[in-house]
């Protein structure tokens, strides 16, 4: 084997190579930090629209059970409400479903029902709140039967 001399101009190693790529994982792996933490921000707000779809859907079926339970009132229109009018304050059946019913649509943000039923016992249930945090901010879930 030839013996090499190595000339000592050149025999010191390349310092901070080592530091650049720990730097550079550094910046990658926050780049990633923070797209999973938008990630985790809009599973939050759709999980919180889809809390309050379930929410008014649960809702509109308590009414339609009420109503189906006193046919013959429903039947008469005595379960009409429109959209945004305050709570009947009465003592009849119909009148206290109704005002139980918007005070649970209460839980919901700015939440407000209506309930039309037409002369073929035909029942549409209105319900609206505000979604500003989740997907839109103004959101209605209609169910449209028959009694």
């Amino acid at each position: 084997m030839p013996n090499i001399h190595r000339n000592p101009v050149f025999t010191h190693a390349q310092a901070g190579v080592g530091m650049i790529e720990v730097l550079v994982a550094i910046i990658i792996l926050s780049i990633g930090l923070l797209g999973l933490a938008g990630l985790q921000t809009a599973g939050l707000k759709n999980n919180q629209s889809a809390g309050f779809r379930s929410t008014a859907t649960m809702m509109a079926y308590g009414i339609l059970d009420s109503m189906r339970a006193s046919r013959i009132a429903a039947g008469e229109g005595n379960y009409n409400h429109s959209l945004g009018s305050s709570a009947p304050s009465g003592s009849s059946i119909p009148e206290r479903d109704l005002s139980n019913w918007l005070n649970g649509l209460a839980r919901l943000p700015e939440g407000t029902g209506a309930v039309d039923v037409d002369a073929d016992n035909k029942v549409t249930i209105t319900i609206q709140w505000d979604d500003s945090r989740g997907a839109l901010a103004a959101q209605q879930f209609v169910m449209t039967t028959r009694l």
